[in-house]
């Protein structure tokens, strides 16, 4: 008698040819074989010339060298709503080759948990490449603003007006808002701007007085205005002061209450993941793997931490299995506690 999972002769052979033909298709050598003569794209969510833009040129330079075939690199730019253009377009429209990589703001992920409209993504299912430098908030005022001191800026009899991209852009948006509701700092988030370049642009001019960002960001993007005094740190946010930072004020200092110590503290988990590389859903798992090798031995290359000194960038990164990690603590925060953030980080 035949059982149910009998097949005719010629069926099982096609069954087996097809097996190992998939076998084939999807070993490791092949894989390896994939990137030779192949452009790998680095698609930015930023405009040129901000903190994002500058890491990702100089990582681009020597990234294809770790990838077995040696691929050529690219850098594109696609700015939007605070990255979150570029997000969508990766996890939705990109092809799942290995070849298309998007850099945007990790802070979309919490987005996501908080129901941001416009998303429309799930950060849980981005294969992710890893994030090169765990970042520092700071926020900086121009020195013609008049204020010099964040006890100034505390007395400020109107809201000063710091840039923005969007929500979810946690270095430039979030820190911010959460700044003004946990210690009371009297600022104005101005949305829109198209990415850092832009928002330094608007406080050169005298639009804005200032922003809020990362310290990396900063360091890399306006060195001679830090070093002249005509931008001054007034304040960051991190667990610890930061070693380069040691006289300016940190924000848990100013905290008042256990919620305002947890919306700070808020900021310190996404900053973790800010600087955000990721693949579409369903990449093969071995190109993955390459390419997340291929991004740890570019963190570690002699030559790339010679030319990221060189351009003040700051290395301190976390491989694609530990974003994976944080990623998920995010889905865990309890309900009463989005309903909060919800309400400081999404503007009604």
């Amino acid at each position: 008698m035949s059982s149910q999972w009998s097949y005719p002769k010629s069926e099982f052979l096609s069954l087996i040819v097809g097996v190992a033909l998939a076998a084939f298709i999807f070993s490791p050598a092949l894989a390896q074989d994939f990137y030779k003569g192949q452009t790998i794209r680095f698609v930015v969510g930023f405009s040129p010339g901000g903190g994002f833009d500058a890491y990702t040129r100089v990582m681009a330079r020597h990234f294809g060298k770790h990838i077995p075939g040696n691929p050529s690199t690219v850098v594109e730019n696609m700015t939007g709503a605070g990255s979150l253009l570029l997000a969508n377009f990766i996890f939705n429209r990109a092809k799942p080759d290995g070849l298309v990589i998007g850099n945007f703001i990790g802070g979309l992920i919490l987005q996501q948990v908080l129901g941001l409209k416009g998303i429309e993504f799930d950060g849980r299912k981005f294969e992710w490449l890893g994030v090169p430098i765990q970042a520092s908030s700071v926020c900086a005022l121009r020195k013609a603003s008049g204020i010099s001191s964040i006890n100034e800026w505390f007395a400020a009899k109107a809201p000063v007006k710091v840039g923005g991209t969007a929500p979810g852009a946690v270095s430039t948006d979030d820190v911010a808002r959460l700044l003004k509701a946990a210690i009371g700092l009297p600022l104005q988030v101005i949305d829109g701007y198209k990415g850092t370049a832009d928002i330094r642009l608007a406080v050169e001019s005298g639009e804005l007085s200032g922003a809020c960002n990362t310290w990396e960001s900063f360091k890399a993007t306006w060195p001679k205005e830090i070093e002249s005094g005509s931008i001054k740190i007034l304040i960051q946010v991190q667990p610890q002061k930061h070693p380069a930072l040691p006289d300016v004020p940190n924000a848990i200092e100013f905290a008042k209450t256990d919620e305002a110590r947890r919306l700070i503290e808020a900021a310190y988990n996404i900053n973790a993941i800010l600087w955000l590389y990721a693949l579409p859903p369903r990449t093969p798992p071995d190109r993955l793997r390459l390419l997340r090798n291929a991004f740890m031995g570019t963190m570690k290359d002699p030559e790339f931490l010679a030319e990221a000194k060189k351009a003040k960038l700051d290395t301190d990164p976390l491989s694609g299995e530990e974003v994976d990690r944080i990623v998920g603590r995010l889905f865990d925060v309890k309900p009463d506690f989005v309903a909060k953030l919800k309400d400081i980080l999404i503007p009604k």
